[in-house]
């Protein structure tokens, strides 16, 4: 008879403490994380379903993106919590793939537990999923393709970001924003050290209008307006002073105190104020400054000296828009009056104020800057949550033509390169003289997993669809062929275009793998019951 291990517990703590171990919890484990794997099926892929959350306030979002459909649900249970960081990793490291990589955990499990009620061992298992993994990763890298990045002819890599676009709502307008993706990428990738610098990219939204009506801006868009009505909404060859100090006459501090005793001592100090502010106002000017940009407020009064003296000024900017200001104008912040410079200046070709519909709602853009890398997505929508999903359809897009610029190896979507990865599996497994291999054939099958939920999504009968597709695999040797979900009468994944990052790819089955492992090994969990 096995040693209860109760007795060494403290006393008390036999009624509290619920435990949960051996078998039981292995299933327990598994039904927990493919339930999470459940939810997120049915978002895969071109025809895939977008899922409503509503947040503990009442805030609703709308989204097909596996990464914040799991961020946003509000999920108890340990193992699924496991699942909602592995999709978050995914979403961190490549940026795509964030629902796929969930769905083949998900299928991972649900065959280990076949495994585990036969008796095999879960370190057996975990084995045998590790062997085919690394047979799955190198026969990715056989059938991969090499791909051009390259300023000259972009239609690939729009290609490759419309193929990421194409599960999510903004898809009908997915040329125009995998256009705008890859422009803004480009705009700041360094081609030779293979780096791409996202600080340089702003993505700012603003609700009203179609999405049609988003633009790429080549400068910076801040949400302000000139700070008086009547300065000019339009300024060409500006020269902007970037300021961070208080742009208001000095004050006493808060220890001190200022009594005013006479009229003459208010004049006197009115005076002063304002011979103070006049003084800032013209060492802006004698800098050869036309537009201030201050981090900081200041009163009516400064404001109407401003525009008595023709000097346009912008304020509230914040911390980090004013960075990015002065990254592409090649201008110097300046936190002291006394250090204003001409050489600290940023330079702009055109600073305009741009109005949106009967709302009285204006918005700042800055073109035509010294530094051109610097560059805004200005996205639009009918409403928050459309605008919002926009914002991550389009940082998924960036983020893959990112990973194209560091690594440019290809393979093809559709489920074609995980069905060609199965049947490579399977013949490795043939080769396996140990009880690895029956673990190595439920890798398999669990990589089909997701060509059958995209089958599935797109109406198509999963099992025959896939076994067609499989066969003709085989048959014709041909790796690229997949499921074909616009329902386009081909199957070959190179003509219809759909392709996906070898890097986002290998990080997929390389995950999911580790997590799925971790989760065979757990054999026992104690947890506070309910009198705690």
């Amino acid at each position: 008879s096995g040693i209860n291990a109760e007795w060494l517990l403290r006393p008390g703590d036999q009624s509290t403490k619920s435990r949960m171990s051996g078998l039981d919890a292995q299933k327990s484990h598994i039904l927990a994380a493919r339930s999470v794997a459940q939810c997120l099926k049915s978002s895969l892929g071109p025809k895939g379903l977008d899922k409503i959350l509503v947040s503990q306030d009442g805030e609703i979002t709308v989204t097909n993106d596996g990464a914040t459909i799991l961020e946003k649900m509000d999920v108890e249970h340990q193992i699924a919590k496991l699942m909602v960081q592995l999709s978050k990793s995914q979403d961190e490291e490549i940026g795509d793939g964030t629902t796929g990589v969930v769905v083949l955990a998900g299928a991972l499990l649900e065959q280990a537990e076949t495994l585990l009620e036969k008796g095999l061992h879960p370190i057996r298992i975990a084995d045998g999923y590790e062997n085919a993994a690394r047979v799955a990763v190198q026969h990715l890298d056989t059938i991969a393709d090499r791909f051009p990045v390259e300023n000259v002819n972009k239609e690939p890599l729009i290609k490759v970001a419309m193929t990421t676009l194409g599960s999510k709502i903004v898809n009908r307008c997915g040329r125009q924003f995998a256009v705008m993706a890859v422009d803004a990428v480009l705009s700041v990738a360094d081609l030779e050290r293979k780096d791409v610098c996202f600080d340089l990219i702003k993505i700012e939204c603003k609700t009203g209008g179609k999405l049609e009506d988003s633009q790429l801006v080549k400068g910076v868009i801040i949400d302000k307006t000139m700070s008086h009505s009547q300065m000019p909404k339009e300024l060409e060859d500006v020269k902007l002073a970037i300021l961070t100090c208080a742009f208001e006459p000095p004050k006493p501090k808060t220890k001190h105190a200022m009594n005013v005793g006479s009229v003459e001592d208010y004049n006197k100090l009115h005076a002063y104020e304002q011979e103070q502010f006049v003084g800032m106002i013209k060492q802006i000017k004698d800098s050869g400054a036309t537009l201030a940009i201050c981090q900081w407020g200041f009163d009516d009064e400064a404001n109407h000296l401003c525009l008595q003296n023709d000097l346009p000024a912008v304020r509230w900017v914040g911390g980090p828009e004013i960075e990015l200001i002065a990254i592409a104008t090649g201008g110097r912040i300046v936190p002291r009056f006394s250090e204003l410079t001409a050489e600290k200046l940023g330079k702009a070709g055109k600073v305009r104020e741009i109005g949106f519909g009967t709302t009285k709602d204006r918005m700042m853009v800055i073109e035509d800057c010294h530094n051109t890398r610097a560059v805004t997505l200005f996205l639009r929508g009918s409403n928050t949550m459309i605008v919002q999903e926009a914002k991550r359809s389009i940082w998924d897009a960036m983020c893959v033509i990112r990973n194209l610029v560091k690594d440019n190896r290809i393979v093809y979507g559709g489920g074609s390169n995980e069905i060609s990865c199965a049947i490579s599996v399977n013949d490795a497994a043939d080769k396996v003289p140990s009880i690895e291999q029956y673990a190595m054939r439920a890798f398999a099958d669990a990589l089909e997993s997701v060509p059958m939920a995209l089958a599935e999504n797109s109406g198509f009968a999963p099992f025959s669809t896939l076994a067609d597709v499989k066969s003709r695999q085989i048959k014709e040797g041909n790796p690229r062929l997949g499921i074909d979900c616009m329902d386009n009468g081909q199957s070959d994944m190179r003509e219809q275009h759909v392709i996906e990052t070898l890097i986002g790819k290998k990080q997929q089955i390389m995950l999911a793998t580790q997590l799925v492992r971790m989760i065979l090994k757990i054999d026992d969990v104690r947890s506070p019951g309910e009198g705690e």
